[in-house]
């Protein structure tokens, strides 16, 4: 069987993405540090363009799609993946609909409508998600870009990894949030290729473990758009990224509500970064998993910021006091 994505594949894409996508830095903490018993190296994606490593992809894909004379893009999406898209394709000067739940947070709406997409709402539930887009790109003639379970998608999310060990290839454990997997999929590939020995592993909600469940169970446990804080990391498995992930990652963690929200006001605090709970997710787990990772040098993929700045009082002032 044939990989879905190689080494290659990463390299390659990071050569697309270039022109259009930030080379976001690695940032330390020392209060961080000696809280967890561990050394962290942070990798912001809250400051890549759009504010999430959506972008990536989303560029990775676009400029195949536009070289190949595809004139007109649609996706579904959470929110980060439709605001990249529509940044990507008004690069490439494509046209582009976004179906979005009509949950997602006001601020990922606004986000897609100002790169210049048509906005089209949904149901909460990844099967109206599925339907609506079908419906648009039959109506459009568009041409779909899926959220996470595509090549170039995952390629573009691996030029993570090419950044981060390049910056610090000393690395004994990397954590990256798993929703669809397309991120840390393609992150495996790559980090498998330049350090061999790295300890992967993926994060989740506990209140959306179905990533989790799926790999224990060895076939895909569709998610059923839990009520979990972190928004981003709601959907399902893909066909594409669930043999990644059962291939590479040494362990599926999962972290509770209150820890999601004590990382995400930690980052705010000690780090000065404003990420959405679902880029909290890592630096939970590592928290909650201190003997673990004890004295080790740990990678924490911060995915993305778009969090509604009238929510941060609101998520902050939800986590029980210490």
């Amino acid at each position: 069987m044939n990989p879905v994505i190689t080494y290659e594949d990463v390299v390659a894409a990071a050569t697309r993405i270039a022109p259009f996508c930030h080379r976001t830095p690695v940032m330390t903490s020392g209060t961080l540090d000696a809280l967890s018993g561990m050394r962290l190296f942070f990798k912001p994606e809250n400051l890549q363009r759009t504010g999430s490593f959506k972008c990536r992809g989303a560029s990775s894909a676009v400029a195949v799609l536009a070289g190949a004379g595809v004139r007109a893009v649609a996706t579904h999406s959470a929110g980060n993946h439709g605001a990249a898209l529509a940044f990507a394709a008004r690069a490439h000067g494509l046209a582009c609909h976004v179906v979005v739940p009509a949950t997602a947070p006001r601020v990922k709406k606004d986000a897609i409508e100002g790169y210049g997409a048509r906005l089209v709402l949904c149901e909460p539930t990844l099967a109206a998600r599925e339907t609506t887009c079908a419906a648009v790109c039959a109506e459009t003639g568009a041409t779909l870009v899926p959220p996470y379970d595509h090549p170039d998608i995952m390629a573009g999310q691996g030029t993570i990894a090419l950044e981060l060990l390049a910056d610090s290839p000393e690395l004994d454990a990397l954590l990256v949030p798993v929703g669809g997997g397309g991120l840390c999929a393609g992150i495996c590939v790559a980090a498998r290729r330049l350090a061999p020995g790295l300890r992967l592993f993926g994060v989740e909600p506990a209140l959306a473990d179905d990533a989790r469940r799926s790999l224990a169970a060895g076939t895909i446990i569709p998610s059923t758009y839990p009520d979990t804080v972190a928004d981003g990391l709601r959907t399902s498995l893909g066909e594409l990224t669930f043999p990644v992930l059962r291939s590479h990652l040494e362990d599926l963690l999962t972290v509770d509500e209150a820890a999601i929200l004590e990382a995400m006001e930690l980052i705010y605090t000690r780090l000065k970064l404003v990420v959405e709970p679902s880029g909290a997710v890592g630096l939970a787990a590592a928290l909650a998993n201190r003997e673990r990772f004890d004295g080790l040098r740990v990678g924490v993929v911060l995915s993305g910021g778009n969090v509604d700045p009238s929510r941060l009082g609101a998520f902050f002032s939800a986590r029980p006091a210490c």
